[in-house]
């Protein structure tokens, strides 16, 4: 592939449901299948579900947790510097009326309004907002998923701790969330290239642009894998050959392969000639790498 280590490969899409877990949980399986070390993060923490496809020995798994404001109105003097120091909107201020309460939903754990108060009236109190677990299918792999609490506003903190879990030294594929918002920059800021996986359709090539537009912003490599190809039309392609964005690999539009995704099975196992295209696919984002 290439002969730099500790690569990092986000798989995203700019809505769901384009076959992002799909390529991600084959891409993985076909890499380890051919003996290379590498370690999947399911980095989609309000819905993980790639360790469904797999089974394996479950060996860790810790909360993920962030420290909040707490403030005691009776040291308080409501001068208003905690709330003025908040980029976050997250402390609600009424001095008239001697009010003050952290919104913990809009806190980012900075730490700034601590800093701000002048009368020790803020401490901090740890809330757990998610948790972070590793399976091991053998010893050439990992799958760690990341996973939010359920009513959590953010996931990307334990987006975050979920990738600086990877132990692998080699290779390290990104299983990103839908969208492009910041859980999706959370995960595709720490990787060396990005696969952007879309479907033949207009609301497909319409995601797509917004997706690459964000990417160049943030001055990554990418390219796109095309699902479901035969089921839309080819505007999607005309696009991709205008802007000069290499296309890695096309998945037919098929019943038997929605089938096998469906029974949570693989396409590398159960159509073998996939074992080879995904490697190949590694392949061609090597030399695009080393470009």
């Amino acid at each position: 592939m290439t002969d730099r280590s500790n690569i990092k490969i986000a798989v995203a899409s700019g809505k769901g449901g384009t076959g992002k877990t799909l390529v991600s949980t084959n891409l993985f399986w076909a890499v380890q299948n051919a003996g290379i070390p590498v370690s999947l993060v399911d980095c989609d923490a309000e819905a993980p579900n790639a360790a469904l496809f797999f089974s394996g020995n479950f060996f860790v798994s810790f909360p993920v947790t962030q420290n909040v404001p707490v403030i005691d109105s009776t040291s308080c003097v409501f001068c208003g510097k905690c709330s003025e120091y908040c980029n976050y909107n997250a402390i609600v201020l009424l001095p008239a009326n001697h009010f003050i309460q952290v919104v913990e939903d809009l806190c980012h754990d900075c730490g700034a309004c601590i800093i701000a108060c002048k009368y020790g009236a803020i401490t901090e109190k740890v809330k757990r907002i998610g948790s972070v677990q590793s399976i091991q299918p053998n010893n050439l792999t990992e799958i760690i998923e990341a996973r939010a609490d359920v009513g959590v506003f953010s996931p990307v903190p334990v987006i975050k701790k979920a990738i600086k879990e990877v132990s692998n030294k080699y290779l390290a594929i990104f299983d990103s969330p839908p969208g492009i918002s910041c859980p999706f920059i959370a995960t595709v800021y720490h990787a060396d290239f990005v696969i952007l996986v879309t479907e033949p359709t207009p609301f497909g090539l319409h995601d797509l642009k917004l997706s690459a537009e964000t990417l160049q912003h943030l001055n990554k490599q990418f390219g796109v894998i095309v699902n479901r190809a035969g089921l839309g039309n080819v505007d999607v392609y005309d696009w991709l050959r205008i802007n000069k964005i290499p296309m890695l690999m096309e998945i037919p539009f098929d019943r038997e392969i929605a089938r096998i995704y469906s029974e949570g099975l693989l396409l590398v196992e159960e159509k073998p000639a996939y074992q080879i295209r995904f490697i190949e696919l590694l392949k061609t984002i090597g030399e695009l790498l080393q470009r």
